[in-house]
């Protein structure tokens, strides 16, 4: 693989893959939250919103919904999204709601002695949210999001076939440029493999340093 191709394909592909990361993965994040938190609502109208929302998108295909975003709604609303905006929205919409359980399941293993100490303290259900129940449960969620954003950054790897030239897709172009197959999906497996190792060590690291404020110690 020449210079040129690695500098003007290749290099470029990496930062679109980081780019379709980092904005999938933000909104996933707060999709992840509004609906978890709303999954433990006492409000049952509420949680059955947030649960119907969550079985609706575990339940479909990341790459059909990035389709249909791309294909389907333009003609219904009269305007057309970029590639880019339709892959960040059926990837985090999708890995939102994945999110949202785990959300979810740390909430709901919080002590329920911790709850009955806000209400003791006459704290509204959002202060026991955010003083209480959040900094206990968020360093519980990290080694699951950890997982989670991993397996975002490889279903990034989909947009290709909306044309957007991510890494996967600068392979492909580099593949058909040169003939060699090995060579180039070798060197993409291992920068799929970078990033990857470079969001587990700082997940691992945001873990350390949540449960250190909460007075747990990790090794």
């Amino acid at each position: 693989m020449t210079a040129g191709l690695w500098q003007n394909w290749v290099l470029p592909g990496i930062w679109i893959t980081i780019q379709l990361t980092v904005y999938s993965a933000a909104l996933a994040a707060a999709v992840a939250f509004g609906v978890g938190m709303a999954r433990t609502h006492r409000s049952r109208l509420v949680r059955f919103l947030a649960g119907f929302y969550t079985e609706v998108f575990r339940g479909m295909s990341a790459l059909i919904l990035m389709f249909w975003l791309f294909f389907v709604l333009p003609p219904l609303l009269g305007w057309q999204l970029v590639p880019m905006w339709a892959a960040v929205l059926a990837l985090g919409l999708s890995y939102g709601a994945y999110g949202a359980e785990i959300v979810r399941g740390a909430l709901n293993a919080v002590a329920p002695a911790q709850r009955e100490a806000g209400v003791a303290l006459s704290f509204t259900p959002w202060q026991r949210m955010r003083l209480i129940l959040l900094p206990q449960a968020v360093p519980e969620m990290i080694p699951s999001f950890c997982n989670l954003l991993v397996e975002l950054l490889k279903g990034t790897a989909l947009v290709s076939l909306l044309g957007v030239g991510d890494v996967s897709f600068a392979a492909y172009l580099v593949r058909l440029a040169t003939q060699e197959s090995a060579q180039i999906y070798t060197v993409t497996l291992v920068i799929y493999f970078v990033i990857a190792f470079v969001i587990t060590r700082s997940m691992k690291a945001l873990e350390r340093r949540t449960k250190a404020n909460l007075g747990v110690v990790t090794k």
